[in-house]
């Protein structure tokens, strides 16, 4: 086992808080982890080995071990937080936002700020609020800004020198910043800062604020404005009403974590207090279960450091599991840092604080019952059969499948879809028009390739071998797939299933080799028999037909099929639409319009003379027609 290879270096490691990181014989990074004394946690790894296929992998693939010394373990919390955002290691434990809901965003980096509909949270400066559930919402939010502080929703650059304002002015929906003499960059900050309050939930300033601003347009005779702020200030109470669902007069800001760690996976729910409200529930998944030297405090504080990376830190922080008093000082330190104040982190045990914590645990409880429910249980099934009987040394959690359509060479298209966890992720499907690449020329005549077809078709059961273009096609979008992976660093998949038998296959590792990505593992799948065919065995594998193994790839195999004949479908009927001429080099839209306009159809263009011609694209491109034309008559006779 390769971490035995590391006993002697291990018993070197110095007894002191820090960070050590795993690395596997091609130098990546598969595991990061903090400790408070590195010699015991990572001595602990030697005697995990047995106790779950996850802690397996990962003591097989170890190959190097690197150690960072920290003078705390709240260093080593904040170093090991910034390494795994980084690095991603493949055995970490990377919680997710399950539902991809918007977000808004407070443009604060602009001199004039809008609020914009976003899909993700960064550290650009600028304010975000939500996510809103459901969708619609945030646009409703959004148009609600602009119709009572008069936030802008052009996309100008604003100098305040232009004449008059817009429509969005006389209508009430902007107050004119782009006009100065109507609006000031002062006066549109202070409905920028209304407009941050509202967005923050801070309902009860905003309120305050309309009515002193309704008083002094009233005072000051502008009775329109101040009807303008009366209306403004109905609208903000009714939608504070509605948030009183759940609200308690004792809960300030503060965040509950419920957890529910099982065999398939792990679910947090983040219930959100703010003000004495909550105002919102926000789900984390992991479809990957603990290292075996895990504990739930563990996952805690992976999903605690991990979540706040991204989230407003609150006063307050209740977790569902008694941290131990290093590891909970450690993170209040990481937390405190964040926020710029004191953050405490504690289980409740009694009391309001308790009962929201419960709640919390319940809805993490269920959302884990309906993900991994009856059918999720199939698909780990089909999973584990898989693994079992490809001899795969992890479970294959991700799956991608590529197939190629065609019809006699022409219009040769490729899909790739995923498979994750036995459900497919429609997504991160791509499709592929064939190039026929230099570097796959020579594989019509390369003797390995050609033997592999020979022997091939009776296997395949299709009555006829099949073009060899389909190999080196197949070659190609699984080199083009990968190249791409490399270059954005993941992530790849556990088990690669190809549309074919040996020849298909013998392809894909060609592709492979060529990218120095010999650890992924491929499998073709024959039509009519249904044989796999792996690399490491040499009679073609044959499941039972109710096999949930076979039934996965089936379904993978089925939708990559089915994604590149639609793919295809819609190539074929482009070039069916398009005339000659678009396909000649230097004839664009406008010459080919000229043409046309002079000569009437393609048939009078293709009899036409170089001296007809000239006159309307040009002697060079005139030649270039004519010799496109007779290459192509040559070709048809």
């Amino acid at each position: 086992m390769a971490i035995q290879n590391l006993r002697g270096e291990i018993a070197k490691l110095p007894e002191q808080p820090g960070v050590y990181l795993y690395f596997n014989c091609d130098g990546d990074t598969i595991y990061v982890g903090k400790a408070r004394v590195l010699r015991d946690r990572v001595r602990s790894y030697l005697s995990a080995y047995g106790k779950h296929a996850k802690t397996n992998a990962l003591l097989k693939e170890v190959a190097r071990l690197e150690v960072i010394v920290t003078d705390s373990v709240a260093e080593a919390l904040a170093l090991e937080n910034n390494l795994i955002k980084q690095r991603r290691p493949r055995y970490n434990i990377l919680l997710r936002d399950d539902k991809n809901y918007p977000y808004l965003q407070l443009s604060m980096a602009e001199n004039f700020p809008r609020v914009l509909v976003a899909r993700e949270v960064k550290r650009d400066g600028n304010y975000y609020a939500g996510p809103f559930m459901p969708t619609r919402l945030a646009r409703k939010t959004m148009a609600l800004t602009h119709r009572l502080f008069g936030i802008r929703s052009c996309n100008e650059v604003i100098t305040g020198r232009r004449d008059r304002p817009c429509l969005e002015y006389d209508i009430k929906r902007c107050v004119a910043p782009c006009v100065s003499e109507i609006c000031s960059q002062d006066q549109y900050k202070e409905a920028v800062d209304q407009t941050r309050l509202f967005l923050e939930g801070r309902t009860d300033e905003v309120v305050g604020r309309l009515r002193t601003q309704m008083q002094d347009a009233s005072d000051e005779e502008f009775y329109e404005r101040a009807a303008h702020y009366r209306d403004a200030i109905g609208t903000v109470e009714m939608l504070q009403n509605r948030q009183q669902k759940m609200a308690t007069t004792q809960l300030n800001n503060r965040d509950a974590f419920g957890i529910k760690l099982g065999s398939q996976g792990t679910v947090v729910q983040v219930f959100q207090v703010r003000n004495g409200r909550v105002v919102d529930r926000i789900e984390l998944v992991a479809d990957e279960v603990a290292m075996a030297t895990e504990q739930e405090s563990d996952i805690v504080q992976t999903a605690v450091q991990q979540f706040y990376s991204v989230h407003e830190v609150p006063a307050e922080v209740h977790v569902p599991v008694d941290v131990n008093l290093h590891d909970r000082e450690a993170i209040e330190t990481f937390l405190t840092s964040r926020a710029g104040r004191r953050v405490k982190v504690f289980q409740p045990k009694r009391g309001d604080k308790r009962g929201l914590l419960d709640l919390a645990i319940r809805n993490a409880e269920l959302s884990y019952g309906s993900r991994y429910s009856e059918e999720t249980s199939v698909d780990q099934a089909a999973l584990e059969e898989l693994q079992t009987v490809l001899a795969l040394p992890i479970l294959p959690h991700r799956v991608e499948c590529f197939d190629i359509s065609t019809i006699q060479g022409r219009d040769t298209v490729g899909s790739m879809v995923v498979c994750d966890d036995g459900r497919m992720r429609r997504s991160e499907y791509r499709k592929y028009r064939v190039r026929g690449l230099e570097f796959l020329d020579r594989k019509l005549s390369d003797r390995s390739i050609r033997d592999e077809i020979e022997r091939d078709v009776v296997g395949e059961g299709e009555g006829e071998a099949p073009k060899p273009d389909d190999f080196a096609a197949m070659e190609e979008v699984v080199f083009r797939r990968y190249r791409r992976l490399l270059d954005e660093g993941g992530p790849f998949p556990d088990l690669v299933v190809i549309d074919g038998g040996k020849g298909q296959l013998t392809a894909a590792y060609r592709a492979f080799e060529k990218l120095g990505l010999a650890n992924l593992v491929a499998v073709g799948i024959a039509k009519k028999q249904e044989a796999l065919y792996a690399r490491t065995v040499l009679e073609p594998i044959l499941l039972p037909r109710h096999s949930p193994a076979l039934q996965l790839i089936q379904r993978a195999r089925d939708e990559a099929h089915r994604f590149a004949l639609a793919y295809h479908r819609r190539a074929r009927t482009k070039r069916n639409l398009q005339s000659e001429i678009d396909r000649i080099p230097g004839i664009g839209a406008r010459r080919r319009k000229a043409l046309l306009k002079k000569f009437g159809s393609v048939t009078n263009i293709r009899r036409a003379s170089r001296e007809e011609l000239q006159p309307v694209i040009g002697g060079k491109l005139a030649d270039v027609l004519i010799e496109y034309f007779a290459k192509l008559a040559t070709k048809r006779s």
